[in-house]
């Protein structure tokens, strides 16, 4: 059995205390005249109001990868800005201790059927993002990490990131330990790390020869600028693209830049204990370690005038491009809209985009790039927190990782020793999309896909449409029943134990079905489950004896509706 101890992580406390109780609780530990005799019971928490808690869940569906009713409670209490704060404290869950403990069980023999099976090493990194995800207490930095991982894409159709666990793993620790960091290292962590460099093949990307007609591999230098950091098309704050006197967009940079950014991005190859340029021997838990004599030496020419001198190191060359990356005017806009597009809505306005932008520059007086402050702009927007349907265009299709990632946390995952235990490749199969697995650098979709039709007509985005289709509607409404209806919740290997969920407070309230449906409400769709898809569920269910079927009937007819299935 799996102990809690050894892999460095607990269950997440399902019933958070209010900072105000807690604060309160504190006080009255002290002396004092007015303070109320020990024995007495503390005061009950004031009545929340439906406004409070549907406001809280839809931070929360946001925000995480989503809440039970308890935690949801506890946001309310607790205020949005509190609980951001506290989230910002949390010390990151990272995926490593898991890795480390997986890999030396297996070498201990532990796991005996796969001791010489290399395909459960694969299943190593996997287990680590589905059990992290589910029990995390780091909620937030889950979420926002999970979203830079769809800009910043590296994916195991690679072979040698698919087979050494600690590849993807090391690597989406990076993103989340620069979750709540500095944009300008978050994006230099990215490019040193030796996943993307195998990824976008810049490890081992060696100087010029001429002699041999070889020049230095472009790809990275391309997608740093294209993808990263500035997008293709200079913005104005607002994010809007500027338009030449010609009519037509206003390119960011031009293949001689792609050049000289290439030149940066050399020298580099795997680090650690006798390490060399052009090492075949892989460590993806170290960054990147630059080789002066296989790096292009002279000087290179950046973006907006921005000479990097001759006579530097490869490393100073780095540094340079990322400052010149950083402080492109661009940045703001361009992450600020990715930002919100992954965790609010796929068509944010322009005094959006602009109001994230400007936090992102630092004008409230903190420093250019703090992420904490890009995060809080983009969640406590007025257009994020605002009345459901009173913003025009706003909202987003739920994606299949969002939508089964939040069964598993809102009505607590659980198992006999712990562990939740998941590989995704029942989810990615019949959705096509898993953590980590993009067919692309270019994601499961682009922040631009518009499908035909009256989206389209109207000038808008929906991203996540690229990877909906019939099938897709349909396997995933089958997911649904093998989880809801046949307990199948996870494809959890053996040695470890099945996963269930936990619908007992459910099932205590079902006899009232107005009550459930109201309860579900809150927590699946944050108060926007319509009347006429309530009383069609209503119908639906109020024939069932059996509470626990009522229950798992209630959850997925709600979890197959539009209400639940575009966040409005």
């Amino acid at each position: 059995m799996l102990s809690t101890r050894t892999l460095g992580w607990t269950r997440p406390i399902r019933f958070l205390l209010p900072l105000a109780a807690a604060l309160t609780v504190s006080a009255c530990g002290g002396g004092g005249g007015s303070s109320p005799p020990p024995n007495d019971p503390p005061p009950p928490p004031p009545t929340l109001t439906k406004q409070q808690l549907v406001d809280a869940s839809r931070l929360s569906a946001a925000a995480t990868f989503g809440m039970p009713y308890e935690a949801i409670e506890a946001i309310a209490r607790q205020g949005h800005e509190a609980w951001l704060d506290a989230q910002f404290a949390l010390p990151p869950s990272l995926h490593r201790p898991l890795i480390d403990d997986f890999v030396a069980r297996r070498e201990a023999g532990e796991f005996a059927a796969f001791e010489n099976d290399i395909e459960f090493l694969i299943y190593f990194r996997r287990l680590a993002w589905w059990h992290t995800t589910v029990v995390a207490e780091d909620a937030l930095r889950q979420r926002v990490a999970f979203a830079l991982s769809q800009i910043f894409v590296v994916s195991d159709n690679v072979d040698s990131l698919t087979i050494n666990p600690y590849a993807l793993s090391d690597y989406y620790d990076t993103l989340q330990e620069n979750a709540f960091g500095n944009f300008r290292d978050l994006l230099r962590d990215v490019s040193l790390h030796p996943a993307m460099g195998i990824y976008l093949s810049h490890l081992n990307n060696r100087r010029s020869n001429p002699a041999t007609n070889t020049f230095p591999d472009e790809n990275y230098a391309r997608e740093v600028m294209q993808l990263f950091s500035i997008g293709l098309f200079e913005l104005d704050i607002d994010g809007t693209v500027q338009i030449d006197g010609n009519g037509l967009p206003v390119p960011t940079y031009s293949n001689d830049d792609i050049r000289e950014f290439a030149k940066v991005f050399t020298g580099l190859s795997f680090g650690g204990p006798g390490a060399f340029f052009g090492s075949q021997t892989p460590n993806f838990v170290e960054p990147m370690r630059m080789f002066d004599d296989f790096h292009e030496p002279g000087e290179k020419r950046l973006l907006n005038g921005t000479v990097v001198p001759t006579g530097q190191t490869g490393d100073q060359d780095i540094e340079a491009a990322i400052d010149n990356l950083f402080n492109h005017p661009n940045v703001g806009p361009f992450i600020g809209k990715q930002l919100i597009q992954r965790l609010v809505t796929s068509n944010p306005s322009p005094a959006y985009i602009e109001r994230v932008a400007r936090a992102f520059n630092g004008d409230g007086g903190t420093p250019r790039g703090d992420m904490r402050t890009v995060i809080r702009a983009v969640l406590l927007d007025p257009e994020a927190q605002a009345t459901p349907g009173s913003i025009a265009n706003f909202g987003k299709l739920r994606e299949p990782v969002l939508r089964y990632t939040a069964l598993l946390r809102q009505f607590n995952a659980e198992s006999d020793d712990d562990f939740i235990a998941n590989l995704g490749y029942y989810l990615q199969f019949l959705t096509r999309q898993h953590p980590l697995s993009a067919p692309s650098v270019f994601n499961f979709y682009l922040p631009s896909h518009a499908p035909q039709g009256d989206i389209a007509a109207a000038g808008l985005v929906a991203p996540e449409f690229q990877i909906l289709n019939s099938n897709t509607v349909v396997n995933f409404a089958n997911i649904l029943d093998a989880v809801l209806f046949a307990d199948f919740v996870t494809d959890a290997p053996e040695p470890f134990e099945t996963v269930r969920l936990n619908f007992d407070d459910y099932i205590a309230i079902a006899g009232d079905v107005d009550e459930l449906l109201e309860r579900l409400d809150i927590v699946l769709t944050f108060g926007t489950l319509s009347d006429a898809t309530r009383s069609a569920i209503r119908d639906a269910i109020e024939p069932f004896d059996d509470n626990n079927l009522r229950v798992r009937a209630a959850i997925y007819l709600i979890a197959v509706s539009a209400d639940y299935t575009v966040r409005i």
